[in-house]
């Protein structure tokens, strides 16, 4: 069995500059944090004594005989882009409710990648696991996203993350003296509001027009 925890983020500065139609064009910059709130993740090797292959709990509990069969798209096409045929039992997790804009789907992603390449014994890098996340969601799922999230979720802690022209993803750690750190975290607060929305349904009306936006985004 394997566990990933996956932190969720927060973002100060830079939002919509992670989107490739913009920074393939321009560059981008963000400058982003994960919190101590966390998507956890349950992979299994399913034994073969069970009437279905896949056993899938999320907000909905699936039993399934094929990948194929499988509702939830992040699973669904992450096995798919591994290869992973055998059967498994995967649980779902988390410190927050989704769509709550703290990057909870790209934790998603990135935490089952993470755990199915773990449980098949592969460890792989932050910047490969950032980067086959990024592919799944924007290319694989077609979704409307940026890519800061998937980085953030990856890394871990608080970054500057540039992206380049070329593609190329560069992150840089900030350090901060503790006591830096402390003042703040004093002075941050974070509300959960209940209203539940998905962002890359959000992005798909300003994306399309983003370079409308060059005034607000250079």
């Amino acid at each position: 069995m394997v566990i990933s925890r996956t932190p969720f983020r927060i973002s100060f500065f830079g939002g919509g500059t992670d989107y490739p139609s913009w920074y393939l064009k321009h560059g981008g910059a963000v400058l982003a944090t994960t919190i101590d709130k966390y998507c956890y993740l349950t992979c299994r090797y399913l034994p073969p004594f069970f009437p279905h292959r896949f056993r899938i709990v999320w907000s909905k509990i699936e039993t399934c005989q094929s990948v194929d069969e499988i509702l939830h798209p992040a699973v669904r096409e992450t096995l798919r882009y591994l290869g992973i045929n055998s059967g498994l039992s995967i649980h779902h997790d988390g410190d927050l409710p989704a769509r709550s804009g703290i990057g909870s789907s790209s934790a998603f992603t990135v935490g089952i990648l993470h755990a199915l390449y773990a449980l098949q014994g592969q460890m792989i890098s932050k910047l490969q696991l950032a980067q086959e996340s990024i592919y799944i969601e924007q290319k694989v799922l077609k979704e409307t996203v940026g890519s800061q999230d998937q980085t953030s979720a990856s890394y871990g802690g608080l970054n500057q993350i540039t992206f380049s022209q070329n593609g190329e993803i560069t992150i840089q750690p900030l350090t901060l003296a503790n006591e830096r750190a402390q003042d703040l975290n004093d002075h941050l607060m974070l509300f959960y509001t209940g209203i539940e929305r998905t962002a890359a349904d959000i992005a798909q009306s300003y994306v399309p027009e983003i370079e409308s936006k060059s005034r607000q985004l250079n």
